[in-house]
């Protein structure tokens, strides 16, 4: 697709500065305003990919390209008689309706004097939209399916749009391409097996939430509103009726306006992802003719990057292709380096290739985690108790994710507002388990980490707190005290060392192989919703909703200073004892795992709720993991509703 600013041509340069520059182990690379995804694609099959764009169109082109690692099966439409989904939307008739937007509006239909597209092409294109939305209404294609169909149509629309470059005008005359035949374009898909992820946000709001090794930033750079260019694939990805004006039917954009295009905004909003950008290695492009100055982004960059690291990369091409030629004729493509927060990395060692097939399962699966509160050790009192069959299964303190692995359901919801615990367990899913332990390893030999040797733990504790990369924080636990998740307020890992007991073990690493198999086995989706928040909404009768929180009478690690995430105390209680009520009202299957009593204590909250349902009894003596601690009895109970 013809865009504006598309970086198809640096793709190689983009590359030799990161080759260059990036000499750690990096595993996550962010495309911050991915435009059609060009670069975000071509990095796929090296990095897993964050990419985002605030154009809806961009978004689902980059889902399509991005998210996707294989080719939908359109297994529904199949079944319903349409084996090839693009052929049929090519070719299956129609009549115009009154409801067919892009022909009433963009076409010289009844009257309309635009002509962006031939009222064929207008109307195959609303054909193709309305039916796509038919579709999904339908549930006859998934939204992963929804968005590859609508990709293919955003891709196609340019190749007979009448128009010299962007939507910004229409050509008075008929160009000869606009008069064939509105092809679908089918998506390259590049299976990287990890976890990409896309989003359609604001990029200055969205840098502060994500974190990675690789980020690269290709803003606007001049006073041209990319929404005002590309307005007409908005409208159709939308597909929005929108109330247009003006002589090329704009859709109106004043709050999507883009602080890169104005000349008053842009230092202030470049600054800010700078600033708060969570990633080790930044590169950004740029124009020499932009509305920042090559200063202006060395000032920003060299404020809060490391100044000693910082490049500039100049490739020059002509602005005007004169005879006469002037210094002020040449034009730059500015590709900008620095590194932010870094600490000096040895290289990673290699590793042999894992052979994952000699590790043999057990009965019950064992997470690597060792989450506060686990329920191994009560998996076979636990799981019996639980409905033979399961739709949807949420684990609503999903933990070290213990219950959740051993739990059969057609789809898992594995949630904890520990976002730190999940992303491992994700990356455990999506990615190889040979690179895992490749990775673990090389941090293993990269900062010397034993049972003794403390220094070089604390070394690598810093560097996590830097960077915060999922398996990093895996292999930090490896070594730190008792193997616990420890946070403080600020949320920075500060467990200690774990001298001459905690270790990345031979039978660690089975452990991790094993449960990592399960993973990948099944349908879960990782969510960081607080208990109150996940949309229960969407459960029904044939779902199962497990809940095992903080126990408000013992004195687990998850009460001590709220770990810098979130407290438990009697307000939290009763807030989760009134969504069971809830679900029970809705018929939908719960089960609670808590104490009733405990050294003496007696939750009295939760005895006298219980007696609305079924507990029953779990001989089990409560302990935390720790060697050091003796918690004595609990009456340890599982509370259901059925």
């Amino acid at each position: 697709m013809r865009f504006i600013g598309s970086k198809v041509n640096l793709l190689g340069k983009i590359q030799d500065v990161i080759n260059e520059n990036v000499n750690d182990h990096a595993d996550t690379f962010m495309d911050l305003f991915s435009g059609t995804g060009t670069v975000g694609s071509y990095f796929k099959k090296d990095y897993r990919i964050l990419s985002n764009d605030i154009l809806y169109f961009s978004y689902i082109l980059q889902k399509a390209a991005i998210e996707n690692n294989t080719i939908p099966g359109f297994s529904k439409l199949k079944k319903a008689g349409i084996g090839d989904p693009l052929f049929y939307l090519e070719t299956e008739k129609y009549e115009i309706s009154d409801e067919y937007f892009i022909t009433k509006y963009y076409s010289p239909y009844n009257g309309c004097e635009r002509m962006y597209f031939t009222v064929e092409n207008a109307s195959r294109i609303d054909f193709i939209r309305r039916k796509l939305d038919a579709w999904r209404k339908a549930e006859l294609v998934s939204d992963r399916e929804f968005t590859y169909l609508l990709a293919a149509l955003i891709e196609a629309v340019p190749y007979i749009s009448n128009i010299s470059g962007t939507y910004g005008a229409y050509l008075k005359g008929w160009d000869k391409r606009a008069l064939g035949q509105l092809t679908l374009r089918r998506t390259d898909i590049t299976n990287n097996r990890r976890n990409n992820k896309c989003w359609n946000e604001d990029s200055n709001q969205l840098i502060k939430r994500v974190k990675g090794d690789i980020l690269y930033i290709d803003p606007p750079y001049n006073g041209r509103q990319y929404i005002t260019n590309y307005h007409l694939l908005e409208t159709i990805a939308r597909y929005d009726a929108p109330d247009i004006y003006g002589v090329t039917g704009l859709r109106p954009y004043h709050d999507e306006k883009s602080a890169y295009c104005l000349k008053e905004e842009v230092f202030k909003a470049f600054s800010g992802i700078i600033e708060d950008a969570k990633f080790r290695h930044i590169l950004v492009s740029y124009s020499s003719d932009g509305l920042l100055s090559e200063g202006e982004i060395r000032e920003v960059l060299t404020k809060y990057g490391i100044p000693e690291t910082y490049k500039l990369y100049k490739i020059p091409y002509r602005k005007y292709k004169s005879k006469h030629k002037q210094e002020s004729d040449e034009l730059y493509e500015y590709i900008f380096y620095i590194r932010k927060n870094a600490a000096s990395g040895k290289p990673v060692k290699k590793t042999k290739m894992v052979n994952t097939s000699s590790y043999k399962g057990v009965r019950y699966i064992k997470s690597p985690l060792n989450y506060i509160g686990g329920k191994y050790k009560l998996l076979s009192q636990i799981l019996p108790l639980f409905p033979q069959k399961i739709n949807q299964f949420v684990d609503l303190f999903a933990g070290g994710f213990n219950v959740g692995i051993n739990v059969k359901a057609n789809k898992i919801f594995a949630n904890d507002i520990n976002n730190y615990v999940t992303e491992i367990l994700e990356t455990l899913k999506e990615r190889d388990m040979a690179d895992v332990i490749r990775h673990i390893e090389g941090r293993i030999h990269e900062f010397g980490l034993s049972k003794e040797n403390e220094e070089g733990f604390l070394r690598f504790r810093e560097f996590y707190n830097t960077q915060k990369n999922p398996l990093d924080l895996y292999t930090l636990i490896c070594y730190s005290f008792n193997y616990q998740f420890r946070f403080n307020n600020h949320q920075e890992y500060n467990n200690p060392f774990g001298r001459n007991r905690s270790q990345f073990s031979e039978e660690l690493k089975k452990k991790l192989v094993r449960f990592s198999e399960e993973l990948k086995k099944k349908d879960i989706l990782f969510t960081n919703h607080e208990f109150e928040n996940f949309d229960f909404e969407q459960l029904g009768s044939e779902d199962f909703v497990y809940c095992d929180p903080p126990y408000l009478i013992t004195t687990g690690s998850y009460n001590d200073g709220n770990r810098g995430f979130k407290d438990w105390n009697k307000d939290q209680e009763t807030k989760l004892l009134k969504i069971l009520d809830f679900l029970n009202e809705r018929r939908i299957r719960f089960a609670l795992s808590n104490v009733l009593s405990h050294k003496g204590s007696e939750n009295t909250i939760l005895i006298e709720w219980s007696r609305k349902y079924k507990v029953h009894s779990l001989q089990y003596s409560y302990s935390n993991s720790s060697h050091n601690t003796i918690r004595g009895k609990s009456e340890e109970v599982l509370i259901t509703n059925y």
